[in-house]
């Protein structure tokens, strides 16, 4: 039997879309990397897709445009896609989609490989979550907590901003104890140059580079790369984490690009194609991505995740977003009607949800009034929009003087508390003292989910400042 690497084919059965079909093959395993060398002698990277028979698919990372059936060669290298990782290496530093160097640095060259596909990490091992992020942004913070190992994506739509939320996230994201170790991953697939160019400008600008690794697969890039770049960023991030010790924040936008770039394997290969044309395999294909954040009992890091997705038509029952909120826990939604209205960040607090939140907050994590306060004013929102649809039935003019007062909190919700600037950083207590601010526009009677002693507490010395 001839030896695995190095083992070399010449000729192409097929060339169809991003994959290639090569005949003949032995030994050969699944997932293995390989090379296909050009009729002019360009080398580009591939891996094994499938295996049948004497049959190879493998899928071609730089494109399969100017392969010659005939004369073009197929190398297989017996491994796995690896990467090397080092703390020392990689952060501060720009990667393309394959983890090549684009800011003009050495490729990492220290360090051990791992194979980028990861191992599933073992529930028993699993550590609950239970430590609260700080973001800066009270939307988050206050209703919809981030917590340390959770998975949080946020549900965004065309047109939205979540480039600009999503690096707002990274610059002003920080634990509580600021003894920990903290750094960022931050992996964009299928993002235009533009905003490309806007990430790398922000982070360098406000100096949190330093502390973040950047994998960008671009829009012109090779879609198929896209289905390694995030593979690559969590394999750095474990890394981080489970070696180094450091507390990661893993940032993956936009997912909505990866399974685009999925279901065009998919086709290429002839899969019978399930909802919306995807691949039957989407949901176990996302869960091997997103349940690689977490914590585990042998190391003191952690990944914390947040996928960013666009909604294709602002669609939340779409396979992508439905099958997201399956494996996470929670989801931020942006709303193109507060949008509209000019409000950033335009998190719509109602179908968002943080299902962790309740472990991660309270006294000796936040404050002890944090989760009364959240579910008070989640309550009175929730009751002010009703109130708003009544208002554009039967007019403003014939609502009850407390129905005004649900308006003018609405109002004031939403253009102070959810609306903050791209550069404002409140602490959590800001937040918290903004949230009772607003809820003593109610007489005392009406908060009946905090406790008589909290308002006492921080409700009235906050309607003495408003006073004075």
């Amino acid at each position: 039997m001839p030896a695995r690497t190095g083992l070399e084919y010449l000729g192409l059965v097929r060339v169809q879309g991003p994959l290639i079909f090569v005949k003949g093959i032995a030994n050969i395993g699944f997932g293995e990397m390989a090379e296909v060398v050009t009729s002019e002698g360009e080398v580009r990277l591939g891996r094994v897709l499938s295996i049948s028979d004497d049959l190879a698919v493998v899928e071609v990372f730089e494109g399969t445009a100017g392969l010659s059936g005939s004369e073009s060669k197929v190398r297989f290298l017996g491994r796995p896609f690896e990467y090397r990782v080092s703390a020392e290496e990689v952060l501060g530093r720009i990667f393309d989609g394959l983890g090549r160097p684009l800011d003009g640095g050495p490729p990492p060259i220290a360090g051990q490989t791992r194979d980028i596909n990861g191992l599933p990490i073992n529930p028993v091992a699993r550590v609950y979550p239970q430590d609260f992020i700080q973001t800066g942004i009270s939307a988050i913070d206050g209703l919809n907590v981030l917590v340390r190992g959770q998975k949080l994506p946020i549900f965004s739509g065309s047109g939205l901003p979540h480039a600009q939320l999503s690096a707002q996230i990274v610059r002003q994201t920080r634990l509580l104890e600021k003894e920990e170790r903290f750094a960022i991953v931050f992996a964009a697939m299928g993002t235009k140059h533009e905003e490309a160019q806007f990430f790398r400008n922000d982070f360098e600008e406000s100096g949190s580079l330093k502390n973040v690794v950047m994998f960008l697969n671009l829009a012109d890039d090779p879609s198929i790369e896209r289905l390694i770049t995030p593979r690559i960023a969590l394999t750095v991030a474990e890394h981080l984490a489970f070696e180094e010790d450091m507390h990661v924040l893993v940032i993956l936008t936009d997912m909505t690009n990866y399974c685009e770039a999925l279901r065009e394997v998919a086709t290429s290969k002839g899969e019978v194609p399930s909802r919306k044309g995807y691949p039957g395999y989407l949901y176990s294909d996302l869960a091997s991505i997103y349940e690689r954040a977490g914590r585990i009992a042998t190391a003191k890091g952690s990944i914390t995740q947040i996928a960013i997705l666009t909604m294709p038509d602002d669609d939340i029952t779409h396979p992508i977003p439905d099958l997201t909120g399956y494996i996470t826990e929670g989801q931020i939604v942006l709303d193109r009607g507060l949008f509209q209205k000019g409000i950033y960040p335009p998190i719509n607090v109602l179908p968002s949800l943080s299902r962790l939140m309740s472990d991660g907050i309270g006294e000796g994590r936040t404050r002890e009034d944090h989760q009364n306060l959240a579910s008070q004013v989640y309550a009175l929102y929730a009751q002010a929009k009703r109130v708003e649809r009544l208002a554009s039935i039967i007019g403003e003019e014939d609502l009850t003087g407390r129905d005004r007062l649900f308006l003018r909190f609405s109002n004031e919700f939403e253009g102070r508390f959810i609306k903050q600037g791209p550069y404002e950083n409140r602490t959590i207590f800001e937040t918290l003292d903004l949230g009772w601010e607003l809820g003593m526009i109610f007489p005392s009677r009406d908060l009946t989910r905090v406790k008589p002693e909290e308002i006492q507490k921080y409700g009235k010395t906050t309607l003495f400042s408003q006073q004075k």
